[in-house]
């Protein structure tokens, strides 16, 4: 295992997994643009060159949209009692604090964000007397984001006694849609939430009457424990505001909001609360409040691009992720190398040039050999070599961390090896029990270095030993808490930020050993995991109820990941579950090739297996050619997603991509079954004429005409779906 740790560590800064750009320049100091007004009793007041934020004389923090006609903000602080966005809980009960703005200082900000203004408000408690804390309030605001304020609180114990806090209250916020529409009621907008437990939950959607959510990490919903994307964003047609944290390490703490009964949504970060010691300070995380126009996209954008510059630098893709994909999943526990082997010549003449071995090929969850009644001696290794030789890439699927103990419900199997050498491995609740993922499975603490180190040789065997050409791993969102003692944790918090260290051992050692390997990661329906955004080159969506939702995580990634980003549909096919031709037929393709995404193909397409449906071959078989044809021909997934349509309120559902001097549009109707007419807006396009095309059917919608204030529109009549290509 040393031997293991010192070869990655030297390679590792050679390949590595994330963007290795030029080393910075030395610049000479520019000072911000950004102005700051500070009177003495409040506000103070930032001013971006498209955004004002105002910490008015309470303490609420309002965001501001700048427009020529006048400002768009969601925020309506509460008159009449305390509305500062940031305070804290004590014997459960609010203490709040008084910003003295006479003592605010100014500063040039200077760093990793470029040029910026730092903002620095001491407070004091408003009460009781006696109470033995200060507050100072930070404010962050750069030229390079000038959508979003950044903020933190330091709280300090002025006294000579222990000081408890029960928890943290930052970026408190009081949302009311009817201030940007007139016509709408105060929550009667569209919400995007970072946290989501299974995959029927629709992170994206808009709000009903009366709604709540914790967006807790924590929370365990149907034996799992999600990942999450600290944040949530609302919007409307006009305007949109977004809140949450900026640190790169998961962090306990919720993202709490509710519609409250006079109709405004109510949205808060809670943090967890810490004793203080005589003196001693608490730093609430850094949070952020974002103002925008658009959905969700746009939030999403900022704050992965925050984290980037804060030094969580997105991995860099192979090429291979852009290859349309096939698994072996439907075979199940049962896969064989027969099955894999016969679905070569199927591949090979739908275009499609990446597999995976998925399902039962391994013995024990957590040893990861070869099961010898179907992979005996070295099956698995001419396996990738048939593959090779047909010019094919193999994926292997597995699931880091789990194992079996003998005391869950994964499958026939009692105890992993490993776990019967090692069980001082193991994460261990509040109660000493081996703590459990989705599946039934223990957990190796990714905490412990030589739990890494295994890993770290489990992707050598996978990788140089076997060929394998990437990995898939398999629902692993987010770890507990370990409370094991043999581990010797400064914090119970520990495994849980250490899982971004596997994710960082798995992507460097599959790079140094292959470089154009591809980690794809499948949160299979949960939310996305803050420690693995780092370290793949694919997001896969996983489950989705149906076309719309898997349209909004493809845009929610490309987001996240950037707008050439590799997000792979899944595996799709354009009948349903039961057997029969689906009513949306196609939808789920279109969905996949018109927002950009990476296509793949039905588990048993290429041979009946349990889930195959009663239509024909040929009719699948028809179907699916077309659409991998489709995407190896236009390539989508390798130009720029463009967010210039806004969910829930732009009719119909747009999406548009730009790509070899051409705008590819794709077109949604808002009702299944319901045909769409009327005008479209094609956005984006530069000033110039430009032939319309209906690339999918072949169809030609004429010339438009675009130029500045000159916005093309063309009428069309379509029923489910419409992708165009707008050609210069």
């Amino acid at each position: 295992m040393k031997r293991y740790l010192l070869v990655l560590s030297a390679l590792a800064l050679a390949f590595g997994c994330t963007r290795q750009g030029p080393k910075p320049k030395a610049v000479p100091f520019t000072p911000s643009a950004i102005q700051v007004e500070v009177k003495p009793g409040g506000p103070v007041i930032l001013t971006t060159s498209s955004a004002e934020f105002n910490v008015q004389p309470s303490g609420y923090i309002q965001a501001s949209l700048l427009r020529a006609e006048h400002p768009l903000t969601l925020d309506e602080p509460r008159l009449g009692t305390p509305t500062d966005s940031n305070y804290v809980i004590r014997d459960d009960q609010e203490l709040h604090f008084t910003l003295a703005f006479d003592q605010a200082s100014v500063l040039e900000s200077v760093g990793q964000f470029g040029p910026g203004k730092r903002v620095e408000i001491p407070g004091h408690p408003l009460g009781p007397s006696g109470t033995t804390i200060e507050a100072i309030l930070t404010l962050e605001a750069y030229d390079a984001f000038p959508n979003l304020l950044l903020s933190t609180v330091a709280y300090k114990n002025t006294g000579s006694d222990d000081l408890p806090i029960d928890r943290a209250i930052e970026q408190q916020h009081r949302f009311n849609a009817h201030i940007a529409d007139s016509l709408a009621r105060p929550w009667e907008m569209w919400t995007f939430q970072g946290w989501r437990y299974d995959s029927a939950t629709d992170d994206v959607f808009r709000l009903p009457r009366t709604f709540s959510s914790p967006n807790d990490p924590d929370t365990l919903v149907q034996g799992r424990f999600s990942g999450g994307i600290p944040m949530v964003a609302f919007w409307t047609g006009s305007v949109g505001e977004a809140i949450g944290h900026v640190e790169t390490i998961p962090l306990p703490g919720s993202l709490q909001f509710k519609i409250a009964p006079d109709e405004r949504i109510i949205a808060q970060l809670n943090i967890p609360g810490h004793i203080l010691k005589p003196g001693e300070t608490f730093s609430a995380p850094r949070s952020f409040l974002a103002v925008y126009s658009g959905d969700f996209y746009q939030a999403l954008r900022m704050w992965s691009g925050v984290l980037q510059k804060e030094g969580s630098t997105l991995a860099n893709p192979s090429p291979e992720a852009y290859s349309a994909g096939w698994s072996g999943r439907a075979y199940e526990s049962g896969v064989t190398p027969a099955q894999m082997l016969g679905a070569i010549a199927g591949l090979k003449e739908l275009g499609i040039s990446r597999a995976t071995l998925d399902g039962r090929w391994f013995d024990a969850y957590g040893d990861w050999k070869p099961r010898p009644d179907t992979y005996p001696g070295d099956a698995i290794k001419q396996l990738t070599t048939a593959f090779h030789k047909q010019g094919l890439f193999l994926h292997l699927a597995w699931l880091p961390l789990g194992v079996e103990d003998g005391q869950g419900k994964p499958g026939s199997h009692a105890i992993a090896n490993i776990v019967q050498q090692h069980p001082e491995w193991l994460v261990l609740d509040q109660d000493g029990q081996h703590a459990r993922t989705q599946r039934g499975l223990a957990l190796l603490c990714p905490a412990v270095p030589a739990v890494l180190a295994y890993h770290g040789q489990l992707v050598e065997q996978f990788i140089r030993d076997w060929d394998f050409d990437g990995l898939q791993l398999d629902a692993v969102a987010r770890v507990p808490r370990c409370y094991n003692p043999a581990h010797h944790h400064s914090s119970p918090q520990d495994s849980v930020n250490a899982l971004a260290d596997l994710y960082k051992v798995i992507c460097q050692t599959a790079r140094v050993l292959k470089p154009r390997s591809v980690i794809q990661e499948c949160p299979c329906g949960a939310s996305p995991s803050l420690a693995s955004l780092r370290f793949n080159d694919q997001i896969v969506v996983g489950k989705t109820a149906n076309a719309a939702q898997l349209r909004r995580r493809i845009k929610m990634y490309k987001a996240l990941f950037g707008p050439e980003a590799p997000v792979y549909g899944d595996d799709r096919e354009p009948f349903d579950p039961v057997g029969e031709p689906r009513s949306e037929s196609g939808e789920d393709f279109a969905a996949i090739i018109g927002t950009g995404g990476v296509v793949g193909v039905p588990f048993d397409l290429l041979e009946p297996g349990p889930h195959s449906s009663s239509a024909t071959a040929q009719q699948r078989e028809v179907a699916t050619k077309k659409w991998i044809a489709l995407y190896n021909q236009k390539m989508l997934s390798k130009g720029t997603f463009l967010g210039l349509y806004t969910y829930g309120y732009d009719i119909p559902e747009g999406y548009a991509i730009a790509k070899d001097g051409k705008m590819y549009y794709a077109f949604f109707a808002p009702k299944e079954n319901t045909p769409w007419r009327g005008q479209l807006q094609l956005r984006g396009l530069k000033p110039g004429r430009y032939q319309v095309t209906d690339y999918e059917r072949g169809r030609s919608y004429g010339t438009v005409e675009s130029g500045i204030g000159k916005m093309p529109h063309l009428a069309v009549d379509f029923a489910a779906h419409l992708l165009l290509v707008a050609s210069p």
